[in-house]
């Protein structure tokens, strides 16, 4: 459990690192599907909720951001918390503009902030976008 913690912590630590660049800053045009994979896999951890893990909890790549049950439990009694993560391959229901605003200010279509575990996200638009790209590639 200290383990996950400490994972889930890491984790924001490094999502909120995305936004701390030159603010407006374009220079790779509109969503680069590449730059978007790789924040997606590497940096943000987007993978590790929002894909299903098998009986071992290796995460099943052929279900690729399909959503999921949340590996694990709030560190905190009284937070609301998210028990599952939903599918996010190919976007469904959001509109570009939406995912962007979810990735660079925390706000859901809903007009909501997701609850944890999901990161309050303070993305650059451009990775934002890229990110967008990305989810909306692998429908």
């Amino acid at each position: 459990m200290k383990l996950l913690f400490g994972i889930t912590l890491l984790l924001t630590a490094a999502v909120f690192g995305l936004g701390q660049g030159k603010r407006g800053e374009n220079t790779r045009g509109s969503g680069d599907v590449e730059h978007g994979k790789y924040i997606v896999q590497n940096v943000a951890q987007c993978i590790q909720c929002h894909t299903p893990r098998d009986e071992k909890g290796a995460l099943l790549m052929s279900r690729l951001m399909t959503g999921a049950p949340i590996p694990f439990r709030s560190p905190f009694p009284d937070e609301e918390w998210a028990f599952e993560a939903p599918r996010i391959s190919g976007m469904p229901g959001y509109s570009e503009e939406d995912g962007v605003r979810l990735l660079t200010q925390g706000i859901a279509r809903s007009g909501q902030r997701p609850r944890p575990p999901m990161p309050r996200f303070g993305m650059t638009e451009q990775d934002a976008r890229d990110v967008v790209a990305y989810l909306k590639s692998i429908e």
